[in-house]
């Protein structure tokens, strides 16, 4: 698959980097040819100097032929107008654009463009290791009010049936690994003191769940 990252900072390079190692076809864009030196020697794709969001470099790029497209400088306002070239004007079917300020989750979205926010993201890891609980964010969606964690079982999940885990809009068991292989649960489904759950849960209510389960063991 072909694709286009705007900025070679360090996700950006190691982005490109993990792309074309995977033997994908990338274009790395960048305003400063010596951003390019944090490639290293084994990548494999091109270079192009110039403005992430400029047309005629976009089509340097070959982004008409890209199945993704990443925004990933370290200004917001240069990765909204990339995300924005590259998904309403070439139409490239993936877009992602980095952002630093949570504050402006909602103008991305106004857009329809997919964002992914680092801030609230580390915010969240943070917090969750400050507190102790045992636990590693997956995802964090818009405004931080819902998140994917992944937790090993302990405490009071050990025993639980999935069902009894599970509360409707705060708590949702979306999959289990046990023994180094994912399962869909059902609500009958019990937990092994070796397994691994991947759970959703509503950020406000997460710490009522952390400690009804007496998750709160450091990492």
């Amino acid at each position: 698959m072909h694709f286009v990252v705007g900025g070679c900072g360090r996700v950006g390079s190691q982005l490109a980097n993990a792309l074309s190692s995977e033997g994908h076809d990338v274009v790395v864009i960048d305003s400063e040819e010596d951003s390019f030196r944090r490639l290293g020697s084994t990548f494999n794709g091109i270079t192009l100097v110039g403005n992430t969001f400029d047309v005629d470099i976009l089509k340097e790029a070959r982004i008409e032929e890209a199945t993704g497209f990443a925004a990933v400088t370290h200004l917001d306002n240069t990765n909204i107008m990339a995300a924005e070239v590259a998904k309403h004007l070439f139409n490239v079917p993936r877009v992602i654009a980095r952002l630093y300020n949570p504050e402006r989750l909602s103008t991305y979205e106004k857009l329809g463009l997919d964002v992914v926010c680092g801030t609230t993201i580390v915010a969240s890891i943070i917090r969750d290791r400050l507190l102790g609980y045992n636990t590693h964010v997956l995802a964090v969606f818009p405004q931080g009010e819902v998140e994917i964690i992944k937790l090993k079982a302990e405490g009071g999940l050990i025993g639980k049936k999935v069902g009894e885990i599970e509360k409707k809009g705060e708590v949702r068991v979306a999959a289990l690994n046990r023994g180094g292989t994912y399962l869909v649960p059902s609500a009958e489904t019990i937990v092994d003191k070796e397994d691994f759950l991947i759970v959703t849960v509503y950020r406000p209510k997460a710490g009522e769940f952390f400690k009804k389960y007496k998750l709160e063991g450091l990492l």
